[in-house]
């Protein structure tokens, strides 16, 4: 799908600049918000008087910063699930139709303005549920905090117990969310019923789908970390040759670029993520509601599946001949 399509791969750029874009005007308010509280001054006990300065903020500023970090969570999350709808519906639609010559980069371009015409409440709401989920693991690390400081040992305990379940539940929702936009990509349906239908899917084909995802995790987790450590390792030796006899250490710079590389490839391999499920979703379904010829899967793509699964089947039962 991405061959027939490669306009998609460079989409994660298109999600880069409207990143940016909300940037440079969420920043510009986060600032002017900032410089409205009140400068005080506070003496630090050590050896020496120290006095430094602090901001401090009436509560309706503090209001205010909260309603703009939940923006940002949320919109942050909206532009992702944006993306998600438009890989999966591009590849639906490469996947359900018989005739793929006629699919090609204006195929991402249809489903750019689709989604933005009939999926923007299914991404808005599944973005919603993850940028609440945010706060409230925010909240519970801030009485996290202030239960280390007043050194309540059975507060700190429940309070990390808390942390662990919201981590696990913004996880699972994810997982729901990016399921639910690939249905619906396919079928066109809302967001409830599409995550319903989603989940119903995976139950039903849960051998399939659970090695299916583990495979495609591992692959991918492996392409990022060669994308990083070549990438890491390229600039070393760039850096070691050229400006090693300047810098104390090639430690820092080296990490930023990891990191960075490491995002970056995160970014574009999430392209293949996406595609992977979404023809998996779209291969259950072509099987649920077409029978033998019919079925829109090509050969290749079918064998390699049946395949997989008799492996996994094989292997279930201690079969490795």
């Amino acid at each position: 799908s991405i061959a027939a399509m490669p306009l998609m791969v460079l989409f994660p750029v298109v999600q880069t600049l409207g990143f940016l874009a909300f940037m440079a005007v969420w920043l510009y308010y986060a600032v002017h918000l900032a410089s409205t509280g009140t400068i005080t001054e506070k003496e630090l006990p050590v050896d020496a008087v120290v006095t430094v300065r602090e901001y401090q903020f009436d509560d309706f500023t503090e209001k205010c910063g909260w309603y703009l970090i939940f923006c940002f969570f949320w919109t942050v999350a909206f532009i992702h699930a944006m993306g998600q709808i438009v890989i999966a519906m591009s590849v639906s639609k490469w996947y359900f139709t018989r005739d793929k010559r006629g699919i090609g980069s204006c195929t991402v371009i249809g489903s750019i303005f689709d989604s933005f015409r009939y999926h923007l409440g299914t991404a808005a709401f599944g973005s919603f549920i993850i940028a609440v989920t945010k706060i409230i693991r925010i909240i519970v690390a801030k009485a996290q905090k202030k239960a280390r400081e007043l050194g309540n040992g059975l507060g700190q305990a429940l309070l990390c117990c808390c942390q662990c379940c919201l981590w696990c539940f913004e996880k699972i929702i994810k997982f729901l969310n990016k399921n639910a936009y690939i249905q619906t990509a396919i079928f066109g349906t809302p967001f409830c019923r599409s995550a319903r239908e989603a989940f119903s899917l995976i139950v039903r084909n849960a051998g399939k789908v659970g090695s299916i995802t583990y495979v495609s995790t591992v692959v991918l987790f492996v392409g990022k970390v060669f994308i990083s450590s070549a990438t890491t390792g390229a600039a070393y030796m760039y850096m070691d040759n050229e400006i090693g006899n300047q810098l104390y250490s090639l430690a820092g710079p080296s990490a930023i670029i990891f990191l960075m590389s490491y995002y970056i490839g995160d970014m574009f391999l999430g392209v293949f993520d996406m595609s992977t499920a979404t023809v998996l979703h779209c291969y259950v379904a072509d099987e649920e509601m077409f029978d033998g010829s019919e079925c829109y899967a090509d050969g290749d793509l079918r064998e390699w599946l049946d395949d997989f699964s008799e492996s996994e089947r094989r292997i279930s039962k201690g079969e490795f001949s």
